[in-house]
């Protein structure tokens, strides 16, 4: 029945209140990302975690929540993303309160892994809503902002948050503070999300899960052990070329099978598949900033948490004002790329403006400016790239299409946060090699490693720009809607 214009506000309301919940979700899960690593020191301590088990803190809820995304996509297409998304969001709630009651630190990993398994099923469910629940390019723009907003952002409130919860009341609560946020969401979306699902009866293809899952269980341990082992280790070279062939194999059978995990149509096209770039390469200057940014203030310059935490603000407040205050406004109205590309630029001179970090430079010349570029470029990038992600998308689809956008954010931060940490890690120990090893050296040859992977991070951005620039062709919205059905759109694997 269609809706009349007495009952048009209502609907509005609703869709914009579905809004608010689903943001919620998003934000519980790029909060997981940062919220706990501050606190890693702390509840080592309490938890009597040695050095070389802390990393599987994080690495458990990586490793879940990466290798199951494509899954969680299909499975909240098949059984229905209301559902999908209300259950998710009460099992994250269980694994969070597991994990902050735990003992000992096998309690605490398998919490940490239940929360990816339930991240890895919330992420795509809650993006697809999101998807079908707005439609109009206007609309779809607006919701679309907030949400990128939300993903640029979150890391850093996240880190804002896990300061404060950890100084002032316990390393615990970076666990525990998930249970309002996810029982909020689950209520409001109970009362608000309409159920949408694939039609026709739910049908899984075996062997396309067990090669993706095990092809991003290998990259994504991989990429975690890079970190202690080196990039050139048997170890990591091995799980990085069994990654590559499992996947490979996976793209195989997914072009034979008749009801593929992931079709290839969803990451061929070639608005989207520019998408999954421009989210895979700008998450890597994003984490970079987040890791070098937080030990530059508590390690060089000795800031609490809590302080480091406030320090992280104008990250915030730019990406806010960049996505919600231009992007938003643009996006209907601007090929994509001429927004995506721009915003690469101004974050790869945010990482670059890390080169000109000392041990004693003044927090508004040094760290503010890197991140206020860092923040504003993402504000660009990410609201447009999270459109373009599911943009022609079959309906039936627009799970997957949504766990492939989040396929490419976990990966690129994994590999970019495992390549930049290895790339500052050899400078320091070059810098400390030729210059001494006193405390004042030994400061500043920390600072020489965070601007050495700055400049890698912003070289990566400028080959992603210069990648996005030549791929992304698609008109602006408008003219799209005149000149082409969006499943026309022509697809990337036709083009060299």
């Amino acid at each position: 029945m269609a809706t009349t214009k007495a009952q048009a506000p209502a609907v509005a309301s609703r869709r914009w209140a579905a809004l608010f919940f689903i943001g919620l979700a998003q934000l519980m899960i790029v909060l997981d990302a940062t919220v706990v690593n501050i606190a890693l020191p702390t509840l080592q301590r309490d938890l009597g975690i040695s050095d070389g088990d802390r990393q599987w803190i994080i690495t458990a809820y990586m490793l879940a929540f990466g290798s199951l995304l494509l899954l969680g996509g299909r499975i909240a297409d098949y059984t229905g993303r209301k559902r999908t998304f209300l259950i998710a969001l009460l099992g994250f709630t269980g694994a969070s309160a597991l994990g902050g009651a735990a003992a000992n630190f096998e309690m605490l990993l398998l919490a940490r892994a239940l929360q990816g398994v339930f991240g890895a099923l919330l992420g795509p469910s809650a993006l697809s809503l999101l998807t079908v629940t707005f439609t109009q390019p206007k609309d779809r723009a607006k919701a679309f902002g907030i949400w990128g907003a939300i993903s640029a952002a979150g890391g850093a409130i996240g880190l804002l948050a896990g300061g404060a919860l950890t100084d002032y009341l316990d390393w615990r609560w970076c666990l525990y503070i998930n249970i309002p946020i996810a029982l909020i969401a689950a209520i409001g979306g109970y009362a608000v999300l309409a159920e949408s699902r694939h039609a026709g009866k739910a049908r899984f293809d075996i062997p396309g899960v067990l090669l993706v899952t095990g092809g991003l269980v290998a990259i994504v341990y991989a990429t975690s052990r890079a970190e202690s082992d080196g990039w050139g280790s048997a170890e990591v070279i091995g799980l990085l070329a069994a990654g590559a062939v499992l996947l490979a194999a996976f793209l195989f059978v997914e072009s034979r099978v008749p009801q593929p995990l992931l079709p290839l149509r969803v990451i061929a096209n070639r608005t989207r598949g520019g998408a999954y770039l421009a989210v895979g390469l700008a998450v890597i200057g994003m984490f970079g900033a987040f890791l070098f940014l937080t030990y530059y203030m508590q390690v060089v310059k000795g800031y609490s948490p809590i302080r480091t935490g406030v320090a992280f603000l104008p990250m915030v407040l730019a990406v806010l004002l960049s996505a919600g205050g231009l992007t938003t406004r643009l996006l209907p109205k601007l090929p994509p790329r001429t927004l995506i590309v721009p915003g690469m630029l101004i974050s790869s001179s945010g990482m670059l403006w890390m080169l000109t970090l000392e041990a004693g430079t003044a927090y508004a010349g040094g760290a503010l400016v890197a991140q206020l570029l860092l923040g504003f470029g993402a504000g660009m990038i990410m609201p447009v790239a999270l459109n373009y992600a599911t943009h022609g998308v079959d309906p039936d689809d627009s799970g997957v299409a949504s766990a492939s956008i989040n396929t490419a954010q976990q990966i690129g931060g994994s590999i970019g946060t495992a390549l930049l940490n290895t790339i500052a890690t050899s400078a320091t120990v070059d810098y400390l090699a030729s210059h001494g090893t006193s405390p004042a050296v030994a400061k500043q040859a920390v600072v020489e490693g965070f601007g050495a992977a700055g400049a890698w991070a912003a070289g990566i951005l400028l080959v992603g720009a210069l990648i996005t620039a030549v791929l992304m062709n698609t008109p602006r919205p408008e003219q799209q809607a005149v000149t082409e059905d969006p499943e026309s759109a022509e697809p990337l694997l036709a083009h060299s």
